[in-house]
């Protein structure tokens, strides 16, 4: 096939058009990993564009192939898209983990669906779609991840912050709130390290995020592992300020503290969701109940002697939560040494153990679908809990965010941070962090709240605080001798 015959494949990335959410400022717009690994699998008689709506909204453009990707809250928006392509005539295929949790759905609005990984598929419905014979569903199931390609990163055309590398696919821990195990299975596969670096030494960009569900697994070997990755990051000299995701086992071995901040990590983010051992019950969060929640402050301790910062995730309206619940919670945050959270409301996402209990129960409110699935963005209140309904629920986050998120919490937070790790560069991430969910809660919070917050996070209707004039100072020479030479080095 000469170029001249080449075919058009789009790869588009849809975005939620009721709410900004993570695409309120570049640092968190990641790129779609999956449409790379698409675009790895398709041979070369195929040129390929990636539209990603994080940074553009979409235009049309002529294509031989559709395909999407997407996540629950994006699924209404991919569907708006592919309508225009089918009355074109135009063959539209979305995989990703909403096509693979409510299928029979996304066959509604698209040609083809892949479910499960793309790995198993991909080539089998391109091959059909060539010969003009393609299927309405491909099942990918879970691949053998040697098989697993390196990214195609020359799509990434957009000004991404972060190259994301991924490790391993699988989760044993099955909480159920959690849709990776119905995705990528319980059984933690690791690709091989080497091969990692080899990725790793093909990213551009300063910084780093892998986007492994658990960074160390829990099995017989992960430490070394993991020390070997780090250690193979330093002696290739790939010099990355890199985040990830782990469980509280992270921190079960200071070897792999000391060469993870050595290889440039600087901030881990945790699945704490609660903070008493009835809470984690409820969604079988069986680790941390195993650890006990009076372990969480050693455990930040040991982290935190290494210079690592600590996102924690928090999960509000259980089952068992009640209004008094909630704001203990988020006094837990306050007074415990987490550096940045990431405070949601429980969410239902089809397919998880979750989704079919809470179904089963008649508690999901917001279930005009797929209308509603834009709602499901861990930001409303989408279930009818026993002990609280989802206006109870939605007006104590809003207050509960705007004690959290406002300018002097946030500062109280980075300068204990400082303090704690004794690093700059992790404390400017733990309050940059902490703005970039401030902005992203305060979306479902009306302008006209009595006790709001300005575009700056301080108080609309409050004198200004004696600590924020000082710490200004204080401040602005942080930004002086260190931030300013840093975010110049890592946003070039």
């Amino acid at each position: 096939m000469t170029l001249s015959e080449n075919r058009k494949l789009l790869l588009i990335n849809p975005v939620n058009k009721k709410r900004k959410g993570f695409i309120n400022d570049p640092s968190t717009r990641f790129m779609p990993l999956g449409l790379g690994i698409v675009a790895a699998l398709t041979p070369p008689h195929w040129d390929l564009e990636l539209v990603d709506e994080s940074f553009e909204d979409f235009t049309f453009r002529p294509a031989d192939l559709v395909a999407f990707t997407g996540f629950t809250a994006n699924a209404a928006r991919a569907y708006e898209i592919a309508a225009i392509y089918r009355e074109a005539g135009i063959h539209t295929v979305m995989g990703g983990i909403h096509a693979s949790m409510c299928t029979d759905e996304v066959l509604h609005y698209v040609d083809s669906v892949v479910t499960g990984e793309a790995e198993g598929a991909w080539t089998a419905f391109l091959a059909d779609f060539e010969s003009g014979a393609a299927m309405r569903l491909y099942e990918g199931g879970i691949t053998d991840i040697h098989a697993v390609p390196r990214v195609r990163r020359d799509i990434y055309k957009y000004p991404y912050i972060y190259d994301l590398v991924q490790t391993s696919r699988g989760c044993p821990n099955g909480c159920d709130f959690c849709s990776v195990t119905q995705l990528c299975g319980k059984t933690y596969r690791e690709r091989r390290v080497e091969e990692i670096l080899d990725e790793l030494e093909e990213t551009t960009r300063p910084m780093l995020f892998f986007v492994d569900d658990n960074l160390i697994n829990n099995k017989k070997g992960a430490a070394e592992r993991a020390i070997l990755l780090f250690k193979g990051m330093i002696d290739r000299g790939i010099k990355k300020v890199w985040f990830s995701q782990a469980a509280l086992n992270f921190a079960d071995n200071d070897e792999v503290l000391y060469w993870a901040r050595k290889s440039g990590c600087n901030m881990i983010l945790m699945g704490i969701e609660a903070e008493t051992a009835q809470a984690l019950k409820d969604v079988r969060k069986n680790l941390n109940l195993s650890r006990g929640v009076d372990t969480y402050e050693k455990i930040f301790r040991k982290i935190h002697r290494h210079g690592i910062g600590i996102l924690g995730f928090m999960i509000f309206g259980m089952e068992s939560d009640k209004e008094a619940d909630l704001y203990a919670r988020r006094d837990f945050i306050l007074s415990s040494t987490i550096d940045s959270f990431q405070c949601t409301i429980l969410t239902p996402l089809p397919g998880t153990v979750l989704f079919h209990r809470m179904e089963a129960q008649n508690r999901i409110v917001l279930n005009n679908y797929p209308a509603d699935w834009q709602q499901y963005d861990n930001t409303r209140a989408t279930l009818n809990m026993p002990g609280m309904a989802p206006a109870e629920i939605e007006s104590a986050m809003h207050e509960i965010w705007l004690s959290l998120y406002n300018k002097e919490a946030m500062r109280r937070k980075m300068f204990r941070t400082l303090w704690n790790t004794r690093s700059f560069m992790t404390a400017y991430w733990s309050y940059a962090s902490n703005h970039n969910y401030g902005r992203m809660f305060f979306e479902n919070i009306s302008d006209n709240h009595p006790n709001g917050v300005k575009s700056n996070f301080e108080w609309k209707n409050r004198k200004r605080s004696l600590y924020l004039m000082i710490t200004d100072k204080v401040i602005w020479l942080i930004y002086l001798v260190s931030w300013k030479s840093m975010i110049k080095r890592l946003t070039r």
